[in-house]
């Protein structure tokens, strides 16, 4: 958690480990070192805290003690307005627009994807996956918009003689943020990456590797370690299924690009690929 001197910020939520939601404002919290603190509660005690049944919720003591900020783009939007010496949105106004529109598409869109793949950060499945059309749609929009990111950014900071950190929009934003638990998506379902281009891999190791994401990451295993925090309809969603295998990835896992030493194209059914392989699920 990020300091909790003078904390302004109040964050209601499910466990990030499987809310997604809730896991996008806690890594905006965490990355740019905002003050918060944090309160995780049950999904049977949501509406004590939340009128709208929805969470996450973010709770701003300057402002009043009464006042409930709820949907994660709002509260991000919020802390990007009330922090202005940060850049919770890329400074630049083209890559500010392009980081708002992908951030606003992940949240109202990809329906199919999320379905089908709940978020669940530990969890490893293998073997016959379902993934439907819809859902393979949604992936190749995704490798989409984060191409098309990476292209903007690496264009346009050049311009400006500005850093690029491997960011989708050069430095870590809140756009990055929103697609973190999508990456998890990625892990826990073995997802095929066909379609992804060498930036997007490299963004992708970027996210991964950051400190933050990974202080994170230990975190969520942290979470599963208490028995409060279990949520049976997001363990073991194939049980029913002999030909799914269904584990938990070690703590140390670690992302590595694919294929680094081949021709990207040619590798048509190249997934993740796990540097841990001696260990079993």
């Amino acid at each position: 958690m990020a300091n909790q001197e003078q904390a302004d910020y109040h964050l209601i939520g499910l466990f990030t480990r499987y809310s997604s939601w809730t896991a996008r404002v806690e890594i905006v919290l965490e990355y740019f070192q905002i003050p918060y603190t944090e309160q995780q509660i049950k999904v049977d005690d949501i509406r004590k805290f939340s009128p709208s049944g929805l969470v996450p919720i973010l709770e701003c003591h300057s402002l009043s003690s009464t006042l409930r900020i709820n949907d994660s783009l709002a509260i991000c939007e919020f802390l990007a307005e009330s922090n202005p010496q940060l850049s919770l949105w890329p400074r630049d106004r083209l890559l500010r627009a392009m980081a708002r529109s992908a951030a606003a598409e992940m949240h109202s869109g990809f329906a199919a994807l999320r379905n089908t793949c709940p978020t669940n950060f530990v969890a490893r499945y293998t073997g016959n996956i379902p993934v439907f059309e819809a859902a393979k749609k949604d992936i190749q929009r995704l490798f989409t918009i984060w191409d098309d990111a990476r292209q903007a950014a690496k264009t346009r900071l050049a311009e400006l003689g500005e850093e690029d950190e491997g960011f989708l929009f050069g430095g870590f934003s809140i756009a990055d943020a929103f697609f973190w638990p999508v990456l998890w998506r990625f892990r826990t379902y073995n997802l095929h990456l066909e379609g992804a281009s060498a930036d997007v891999l490299k963004w992708m190791e970027t996210m991964w590797n950051d400190p933050a994401m990974q202080k994170l990451a230990r975190k969520y295993y942290r979470q599963a370690e208490l028995p409060e925090s279990h949520m049976e309809r997001y363990e073991n969603i194939y049980r029913d299924r002999e030909d799914i295998q269904h584990g938990r990835f070690p703590e140390d896992w670690k992302f590595t690009v694919p294929g680094r030493s081949q021709p990207l194209l040619s590798l048509l059914q190249h997934r993740i690929c796990l540097a841990d392989q001696n260990h079993s699920s």
